[in-house]
């Protein structure tokens, strides 16, 4: 008897014809958001590539890969944005014309790994092994601490180490201990910022934070938004300082700054970092409208009530104090001219994190499980939709968007060309309560 599997029933032989497929689910999963990059000077880290950091083992892999242990004050600024954020996204500005830190001692050369100053806090020590006369205890020292240690017999045996490179041949010479010097940072230029900028259009993130004060950079980040969301069909936008002038949905123009709690008047481009961090894990159906910036007691400068009213039209992301800490006054970007298809809407976080977030999950939906897979006739289209409205029903469901009808608010219908699909939707975000008017009536 004849068996297998069938597409059409056109088998010739009896036999039994079996074919077993998954029940259709519909795709109606959110994109992940908490996904932040940022183009900056670093004094350590690989120059040739996007460094990335993971918080779920960003305290054990912040030393490796940055140089620099995560609760180390010198670098509070990334540990801010990686409190926020699932996953930062680092590119080394000036990375690649960083001298490397050497020190040389006998026939023994060490080498930092990366060039950068923090190569210059390396030390190496070499002493006998005190349970073989013939080894040497090599051990790698930063910040005074020990990194790594190795026990060999010869210089070949050394092997490389997240911070050093070793070379030379022979017998070791023991030293207590010889500081790296010679490192030095590199110049970051424009082309390390557009390098930057196109080595992370290989990665999916939601905020681009740009932690720099000169307006080249600003310009060219203005530039790469707009070309992400407009011809890319990426739906990104970026956190500069000062700023306004972008006059775009898809910039943030961070204005003043905060006072920490142990007394440090933190910079804009600083603060930076969090704020960036704060917008990109933001979720769909929610504001950062009034929401306190951990560890921070105090607005720097503070704004008076004119000037805070003046900087929110000219649409800057203010931080006001407010009992004991500091807050971010309105969740607003840099949209302050308005016409008939950008309304005053447009210049909400939250509704741009609901129409972002709905471009870039129906792009993947489509690209994923439709393109090439599906036929453009009443059944594909009719399983388009659906995969649609489950979606959007689920964004209700959250308070992302409501009155969505399902049977009026959408339509699925062929496109001019036999390969396209138009697709008509309407849909209402829910923005948060941030006003209060209200009357009473005395008796």
């Amino acid at each position: 008897m004849a068996g297998g599997t069938w597409v059409t029933q056109n088998k010739t032989r009896p036999g039994t014809y079996i074919t077993f497929k998954a029940r259709q689910q519909p795709f109606d999963s959110l994109g992940a958001r908490g996904i932040v990059a940022f183009p900056a000077p670093l004094p350590w880290g690989d120059p040739a590539g996007v460094l990335v950091l993971d918080a779920a083992e960003y305290a054990d892999k912040a030393l490796d890969i940055i140089g620099f242990k995560a609760d180390d004050p010198r670098i509070r600024h990334i540990t801010a944005a990686v409190s926020h954020a699932q996953t930062v996204l680092l590119y080394r500005l000036g990375g690649s014309g960083a001298a490397k830190a050497k020190a040389t001692e006998g026939a023994l050369t060490a080498t930092a790994k990366w060039g950068g100053t923090r190569g210059n806090d390396l030390q190496i020590v070499v002493q006998a092994n005190i349970d073989n006369a013939a080894a040497f205890d090599v051990v790698t020292m930063l910040d005074g601490e020990d990194v790594d240690r190795q026990t060999v017999t010869k210089i070949e045996d050394l092997q490389p180490n997240a911070f050093i490179d070793w070379s030379g041949t022979g017998t070791l010479t023991p030293t207590a201990g010889v500081k790296l010097t010679g490192g030095a940072d590199g110049t970051a230029s424009g082309a390390d910022f557009s390098a930057a900028l196109s080595a992370f259009e290989a990665y999916q993130f939601n905020i681009l934070g740009v932690p720099l004060t000169d307006s080249t950079s600003k310009q060219l980040a203005v530039a790469y938004v707009r070309r992400q969301r407009e011809e890319e069909g990426k739906k990104i936008q970026a956190v500069l300082v000062g700023y306004p002038a972008a006059n775009y949905e898809g910039i943030i123009s961070l204005k003043n700054s905060i006072v920490t709690s142990d007394g440090l008047k933190v910079p804009p481009e600083m603060l930076l970092w969090e704020i960036a961090a704060m917008e990109a894990a933001a979720n769909v159906n929610e504001s950062l409208t009034y929401t306190a910036i951990p560890n921070a007691v105090d607005a720097y400068p503070r704004l008076t009530n004119s000037e805070t009213i003046a900087a929110l039209k000219n649409g800057e992301l203010v931080i006001t104090p407010l009992d004991g800490t500091a807050v971010i006054e309105q969740d607003i970007n840099t949209l302050t001219k308005f016409t008939p298809d950008r309304s005053e809407s447009f210049s909400k976080n939250r509704l741009m994190r609901v129409l972002d977030g709905l471009a870039n999950d129906i792009k993947r939906i489509f690209d994923r499980f439709y393109i090439g897979k599906v036929s453009n006739n009443a059944d594909g289209r009719a399983l388009l939709k659906a995969e649609i409205v489950s979606y959007l029903l689920r964004l209700q469901g959250m308070g992302a968007i409501q009155n969505f009808d399902s049977q009026t608010d959408i339509s699925v219908s062929p496109g001019v060309d036999a390969e396209s699909v138009l697709v008509e939707l309407s849909i209402q975000p829910v923005d948060s309560i941030e006003k209060i008017y209200m009357t009473v009536e005395v008796v």
